[in-house]
């Protein structure tokens, strides 16, 4: 069963106002994520050395220098 009475043209200006609203919710939600990708590709920072080194392409074993400086 239809509505009794449509106007579209009406109801499409009535609309508008939620529309834009959801069209600017959306762009904040793009502009922030982009910010918070550019902030974390910025912050990005190497680990932070542990003891013992692994080489992430070959999987081998990497011991600290002996005398090196320990955080103790």
């Amino acid at each position: 069963m239809s509505a009794p009475h449509t106007d579209v043209e009406k109801q499409e200006k009535q609309h508008r106002p939620a529309m834009m609203g959801i069209g600017f919710a959306i762009l904040w939600g793009v502009v922030l994520l982009a910010v918070f990708i550019v902030f974390m590709i910025w912050r990005g920072e190497e680990p932070v050395e542990a003891e013992t080194q692994i080489d992430g392409r070959t999987g081998a074993v990497e011991e600290p220098a002996e005398g090196a400086a320990t955080d103790e």
